[in-house]
C-alpha cells in the first residue's frame, strides 16, 4: 500500500481504504458515506494482507480489529510499520474504552464504535485523523532535521576547527561545501596549528567515500593530527601514527589523502608532504603555480610501511597558498566530456585574482567565487565535497 508524499489538497475527496471482512458492516459504511461521495473516495479489502499489498494510494485507513489474518492490535501495528505516513482509524463493534486507548497507543489516530457513528461523524473523524497524522509527520520531520543539524554542527566543529594561529602576519580563510547539494558533511577536513617557536603546520585531507561514517573518520584523523603536532612530533612520525589510527578506526577499508605543510618561522620557506593528495597552489604577486608532485606518496591506509618524502619550497614575501580537496576540480565542464582537473582549476582561480587585484582585502570572496565558477561549469551541484583553505602572509614592509 503506497502513500502519497503530499496530502490531499483542501476540497479534494479524502481517499479512504476500508479493511473489513464482514460484508454487512462494509455495506453499512458504504451507506453512511453514500451521500458524502464528494468528500470521500472509498476502497475496500477484506484482509490485512491485501491492505499491505494493494497499490491504491490513500490518505486514511478505516480498520476493523477482527480480520481473518489479524486479530486485535496486530493489524494496527503492521499497518503503521508498513506505511508510517498513513492515518489509521479503528472501527470496531467493541465498546471497551481500554481497547480504544490501546489502539491509539499502538499507532492509530482515532477509535470509533460501529453503532455510534453516522456518515458526517465518520467523515469528520477521518479528516481529523488525517490532519493529526500530517501534524505528527511534520513534527517528526522537524525533530529529525534538528537532530541532523545538531549532528552536522558537531561534525563541523570536528572537521572545520578554529585554527590555532597567533601570528598577525598570517591569515587563514576556509570554505566547505557538501557534495550533491546535501546538508550532510563528508570526510573533508583541514586544520592549522602555530607552535611556540612560530613554526606553522597546516593540513588538508579527504576521506574516501561520503557520509556520516566518513565524516566521523575525518574528525578522528584531524584530531589525531592536531594532537600529534601539539605534542611536537615530526611530520613523518605524525603521518605514520595517523596510519595506525586509521587502521583501527576506519570503516570498509577507507583511505585518506592528505597534504601536510610546515611553514618556517621566518615565513620564507615551507616543507610539503603529499599522501595521495593534489598539491597546493602557491600565489606570489600576480602569478601562481602548483607545487611539484615529484614526491607524491600513497594515501594513508593503503600500505602499512609507506613513507612520504618532503619537498622544500622557498617563499617570497606576501605569498598565499591555496589548499583544496579534489571535489573542487572533479566536476565536469559544460560542453565537454572531461573533468575540470586541478591545472584548469588553478588557471580559473588565477584569472579571477587578475580580475580582482584587491582580492587580499576580502580573501573569502576568492573562495566563494571559485566554488560558484566550478558549480556553474558543472551545470549543477558538485558530486563530491569541497574544502578550501587559503593561507596568506602579509608582508609589513
Amino acid at each position: 500500500m503506497d502513500v502519497l508524499d503530499a496530502p490531499s489538497k483542501t476540497g479534494q475527496p479524502l481517499r479512504v481504504l476500508l479493511v473489513e471482512d464482514d460484508d454487512g458492516d462494509a455495506f453499512l459504511v458504504a451507506e453512511m458515506l453514500e451521500d458524502l461521495a464528494e468528500h470521500v473516495v472509498l476502497h475496500r479489502v477484506e484482509t490485512l494482507a491485501r491492505a499491505l499489498t494493494m497499490p491504491v494510494q490513500v490518505d486514511c485507513v478505516l480498520l476493523d480489529l477482527q480480520l481473518p489474518d489479524a486479530i486485535g492490535l496486530t493489524a494496527v501495528r503492521e499497518l503503521t510499520q508498513h506505511s508510517p505516513g498513513t492515518a489509521v482509524v479503528v472501527l470496531t463493534g467493541q465498546r471497551d474504552e481500554a481497547v480504544g486507548i490501546a489502539a491509539v497507543a499502538a499507532g492509530a489516530q482515532d477509535y470509533l464504535v460501529k453503532d455510534q457513528v453516522d456518515g458526517r461523524l465518520l467523515v469528520k473523524a477521518l479528516r481529523y485523523a488525517w490532519a493529526r497524522k500530517r501534524a505528527e509527520e511534520a513534527e517528526r520531520q522537524l525533530l529529525q532535521q534538528r537532530l541532523l543539524s545538531d549532528g552536522n554542527r558537531r561534525l563541523e566543529r570536528g572537521l572545520l576547527p578554529v585554527p590555532l594561529l597567533t601570528d598577525p602576519a598570517m591569515k587563514l580563510v576556509a570554505r566547505y561545501r557538501p557534495g550533491r547539494g546535501e546538508s550532510v558533511l563528508g570526510g573533508d577536513f583541514y586544520d592549522a596549528v602555530e607552535m611556540p617557536d612560530r613554526t606553522l603546520h597546516v593540513v588538508i585531507g579527504d576521506v574516501s567515500g561520503h557520509g556520516p561514517d566518513e565524516a566521523a573518520l575525518g574528525v578522528a584523523v584531524r584530531i589525531a593530527w592536531r594532537s600529534l603536532v601539539v605534542a611536537g612530533l615530526p611530520t613523518s612520525e605524525i603521518l605514520r601514527t595517523i596510519e595506525i589510527v586509521l587502521h583501527h578506526e576506519r570503516i570498509n577499508h577507507s583511505f585518506v589523502t592528505l597534504c601536510a605543510i610546515t611553514v618556517a618561522a621566518d615565513r620564507r620557506s615551507l616543507r610539503m608532504r603529499l599522501a595521495g593528495h593534489p598539491p597546493p597552489l602557491l600565489i606570489e604577486g600576480a602569478s601562481g603555480r602548483l607545487l611539484p608532485m615529484d614526491h607524491l606518496g600513497v594515501p594513508l591506509g593503503l600500505l602499512p610501511d609507506a613513507t612520504w618524502e618532503s619537498v622544500d619550497v622557498p617563499l617570497r614575501p606576501g605569498w598565499s597558498l591555496l589548499l583544496y580537496t579534489d571535489g573542487v576540480f572533479e566536476g565536469k565542464v559544460k560542453g565537454r566530456t572531461d573533468r575540470l582537473g586541478h591545472e584548469n582549476m588553478a588557471r580559473l582561480l588565477l584569472e579571477d585574482l587578475r580580475r580582482h587585484p584587491d582580492w587580499r582585502a576580502r580573501p573569502g570572496d576568492v573562495l566563494d567565487r571559485l566554488i560558484a565558477a566550478v558549480v556553474d561549469l558543472n551545470q549543477g551541484p558538485l558530486d563530491d565535497d569541497v574544502a578550501l583553505a587559503l593561507l596568506s602572509h602579509h608582508d609589513p614592509r
